[in-house]
């Protein structure tokens, strides 16, 4: 597996887009690999044959892990995708990383790299993704977890791998016939909470309380297996939510002028641009110019420090139909309001069109997120981990306000609100950074922003 991009410590084996025995050229795609919510292609490293797999679909392993083996020209077997910067892969026992007592496989030396793999090729998959179950059946990660999520017997179940391996696709399949809502036996049940437990397992990150019963589906219901997308997500949210203290401050702002002056400004934008004007770019703006006044809002925890990063990278929330994707809008202090809005209009589009490369989200700083598309008046967003803070702008409303003569007037009215890591920062700091930023909103008017 190897380093698909900054801070990325794992991946999930979406599908194998090739077969043992293919041949394939030099950065031909031969997998799909997820991890934080991207789908990217692992290509060859050279001309070659594929041996055999090492690690089935579903399964997430840690980077440096062997995943495959070929067989290039010179007829010495190598390890797929395997990079320099991926120690693990040469040298050392590798396990999969979210796999519940996962069996050891030593990686093959750099003495023996010429050794025929073909002992990989019949046993590597069932000795690196599966794993140990009462001492007959061996099951990988992804299956025990999804069978302990649904309360499944899995010695009820036929598999269809190799070797009759039960497969994530078999449980999943199981799942939707409805039989899942069979209670469990109980040695079953108590060899997967064993399994949930052992070191290694993904639920030790994540404990789900021995108390709460897996809740199971009536006859009627629709059951939608947890895709490696949406387990990545809520991994993700589960992280924040027990990592980070997380607390809670919102600000009205009069946003009267930044209205008027996108109707005034929005229709020559478009016809010089070809795409719309948005308010997405105002809010950044706004946002990295408090940045600079209050860099400790633009910070990381790390342990026995705080890291206060020197770039301005703006990760933006984009819905999906399916999932939530947040592509990172690089040096975003450096960008006109023009330039901002060409670089959220592209983000946004290809997130939803599902063509982000991990580079578009990775090394974000803090997260703006228009909660205010979707009418929210108010929200308690989760922190973007490992970030410090983000910040969500709301519906603008029309609202009778009291103004400074006391007389009543309609004004364009707009909540910002904002979660962030208690642990980093403090009620004082987080008033002043939005205080920075409402000043900047409420300063919006015709004549006096430049778009370019």
């Amino acid at each position: 597996m190897p380093q698909l991009g900054e801070s990325v410590t794992e991946g999930t084996i979406g599908k194998w887009l090739v077969n043992p025995g293919d041949q394939v050229k030099k950065y031909q795609p031969i997998a799909e690999v997820i991890t934080d919510k991207v789908n990217a292609e692992i290509p060859a490293p050279q001309d070659g044959t594929i041996v055999s797999f090492a690690v089935a679909e579903g399964v997430t392993v840690k980077v440096g892990t062997l995943i495959a083996m070929m067989e290039t020209g010179a007829g010495t077997g190598s390890a797929a995708a395997a990079q320099p910067t991926a120690p693990a892969a040469v040298g050392g026992p590798v396990r999969a990383s979210s796999g519940p007592a996962a069996a050891l496989a030593p990686a093959p030396s750099p003495g023996k790299a010429a050794a025929a793999p073909a002992p990989l090729a019949a046993a590597g998959s069932a000795t690196l993704d599966r794993a140990e179950a009462g001492g007959g059946a061996r099951y990988s990660p992804a299956v025990m977890r999804l069978a302990q999520e649904h309360g499944i017997y899995l010695n009820r179940l036929k598999g269809t791998g190799l070797g009759g391996r039960i497969t994530r696709k078999d449980v999943e399949a199981y799942i939707a016939s409805g039989a899942a809502a069979e209670p469990a036996p109980q040695a079953e049940t108590a060899l997967q909470a064993a399994a949930a437990q052992a070191p290694g397992s993904a639920q030790t990150a994540s404990p789900a309380p021995a108390a709460s019963p897996v809740p199971q589906p009536m006859a009627a219901d629709q059951v939608i297996p947890v895709d490696a997308v949406r387990r990545r997500i809520a991994e993700k949210m589960l992280q924040s939510k027990h990592e980070a203290p997380h607390a809670w401050t919102m600000m009205p702002v009069d946003v009267t002028g930044l209205v008027k002056l996108k109707e005034q400004l929005g229709e020559e934008f478009k016809r010089r641009e070809g795409i719309s004007l948005s308010y997405v770019p105002f809010f950044i703006k706004a946002v990295v110019e408090a940045l600079k006044e209050q860099p400790i809002i633009n910070s990381q925890w790390a342990g026995d420090k705080i890291i206060i990063k020197k770039e301005i990278n703006i990760s933006i929330a984009v819905a999906t139909e399916t999932a939530l994707a947040v592509p990172v809008i690089r040096n975003a202090d450096r960008l006109s309001i023009a330039g901002l809005n060409h670089a959220v209009a592209d983000l946004a589009g290809r997130a939803r069109a599902g063509k982000l490369t991990l580079d578009d989200i990775s090394g974000g700083t803090f997260t703006v997120n228009n909660t205010g598309y979707f009418g929210s008046a108010m929200s308690a967003p989760i922190i973007n981990h490992p970030q410090a803070a983000i910040l969500s702008f709301e519906a603008i409303t029309k609202t009778p306000v009291v103004m400074e003569n006391d007389a009543i007037a309609i004004r364009s009215m707009m909540n910002i609100c904002m979660s962030l890591d208690h642990r980093i920062l403090d009620g004082l700091v987080c008033g002043r950074f939005l205080q920075a930023v409402k000043s900047r909103l409420q300063g919006y008017a015709a004549g006096t922003v430049q778009l370019y």
